[in-house]
């Protein structure tokens, strides 16, 4: 099964062997269409996972806009917007982010790398506000006092 070889290839990935990832992500690719959103969506990973962000963006986006699903689809935008911020775009990476909610797939990861894209923007009060308010949520004792002292940074409005 096609889902199965694609887990087995993350399980096996080596950043240090490129043009190996690359051979064998090609080939599961290849076994789908050539709009086929799941593997636009491992295509682009692989890019990203090789450091080659900026290949991985247009390819994420065909895939998002090819109707990826769950669980695929809160990763793709999480990795986009990573990736947007790695290429210097990252005002397009808090757009992406900012709508996000926490789901079961990647849970608060868009919120942490909506802190980072607001950092990268200059945005470092509101960048601290969304960290310590998604942290606010794991603390038994503080969490309350830091949810407030969160929202004294930069008022009440979510980012």
């Amino acid at each position: 099964m096609w889902e199965q070889r694609v887990e087995q290839f993350w399980r096996d990935a080596d950043e240090t062997r490129p043009e190996q990832a690359f051979t064998a992500m090609r080939a599961l690719v290849a076994e789908r269409g050539e709009d086929d959103p799941d593997a636009l969506f491992e295509w682009a990973s692989v890019h990203d996972f090789l450091g080659r962000e900026a290949e991985a963006v247009p390819l994420y986006q065909r895939a998002l806009d090819a109707g990826l699903a769950s669980p695929r689809r809160p990763q793709a935008i999480v990795q986009l917007a990573s990736s947007l911020r790695n290429v210097g775009r990252a005002a397009e990476a808090v757009d992406l982010l900012s709508v996000q909610e926490p789901d079961e797939v990647v849970g608060d990861a868009a919120r942490a790398f909506l802190a980072l894209a607001l950092h990268d923007c200059g945005r470092t009060d509101e960048a601290l506000r969304v960290a310590l308010q998604t942290l606010a949520k794991t603390l038994p004792l503080y969490g309350r006092a830091v949810t407030s002292y969160a929202r004294d940074l930069t008022g009440p409005s979510d980012a």
